[in-house]
């Protein structure tokens, strides 16, 4: 009965527009009062969850908001790396590598008093002469008063020194002052500033410095001793030029013959006095 229509009820219907379907029930009927009007539009439907739901993160304005300082606090990836880098350069470096090595010298033999006397008196002895040939070529410096003697081109004045054993021929030249001892110049052959004041002494003394040339041939004996000849011989070759020149020279002592030698060594004896130590057992 239900399904048959009246035809006022079929006139009513065509005159009518169709209702929006609302929701429909699981039986398929749709539900009374609830219409699509009544449903909110979509731009309120997605801001509700955002404002109802408290399980959901903060908005992107409060995101915004929140203090920077947090994020720098946080250290960096690059740091963590770094850091364990510097300990490990840290541990490789080897305590006191960069000082300098202390050289231990090896121990020598303990001298004995008497040997210890004699080194003492040798440096003692080199310190007297050195402040003897200081002292006189402060007094050196002026040179003779008197001018040196005129030397005729080409001529020769020779001599021969000694002082232990070394032997010197000394040559005399008109010349600039150069000194050549065995074909090489003074500084070579001497390279020590008491050898070479040793030798131009009695050039100095007398004035001929830089006036004559001087050739020498030494040989024998050590640097000391050839020093000695060859000032030797230079003040006995300066006498043949001016026999004048022959007492300040002399007062001098540059034309004595110096004679002193080292001692030989004795039979039965360490050196030329020394005794080995006496044993009574």
């Amino acid at each position: 009965m239900d399904d048959e229509k009246t035809p006022e009820q079929d006139e009513n219907t065509e005159g009518q527009e169709p209702e929006a379907a609302g929701p429909v029930s699981d039986s398929g009927l749709s539900l009374p009062g609830e219409s699509s009007e009544s449903s909110p539009p979509a731009e309120e439907a997605e801001e509700r969850p955002s404002e109802e739901g408290g399980d959901e993160g903060p908005s992107e304005e409060e995101v915004a908001e929140e203090p920077v300082a947090e994020e720098v606090t946080s250290p960096e990836p690059d740091q963590e790396v770094e850091e364990p880098k510097a300990k490990e350069e840290k541990k490789d470096v080897i305590p006191g590598a960069d000082l300098e090595p202390i050289l231990v010298e090896p121990d020598k033999p303990e001298l004995s008093a008497e040997e210890k006397a004699r080194l003492e008196a040798e440096e003692e002895e080199k310190a007297r002469r050195e402040a003897e040939l200081a002292a006189t070529e402060e007094t050196d410096a002026a040179a003779a008063s008197r001018a040196p003697a005129k030397m005729e081109k080409g001529a020769r004045f020779l001599a021969t020194g000694k002082r232990k054993s070394s032997i010197a021929r000394v040559t005399l030249l008109p010349g600039n002052g150069k000194i050549t001892i065995n074909k090489r110049d003074l500084e070579e052959f001497f390279p020590r500033p008491l050898h070479q004041t040793m030798v131009k002494q009695p050039l100095t003394v007398s004035g001929y410095e830089g006036n004559v040339d001087v050739r020498v041939r030494v040989h024998g004996g050590g640097i000391s001793g050839q020093a000695g000849a060859v000032r030797h011989g230079i003040a006995r070759a300066l006498t043949e030029i001016d026999s004048e020149l022959r007492g300040d020279l002399k007062r001098r002592g540059f034309l004595t013959r110096d004679a002193r030698v080292k001692e030989r060594r004795k039979a039965g004896l360490k050196k030329a006095r020394k005794r080995p130590q006496f044993s009574k057992r």
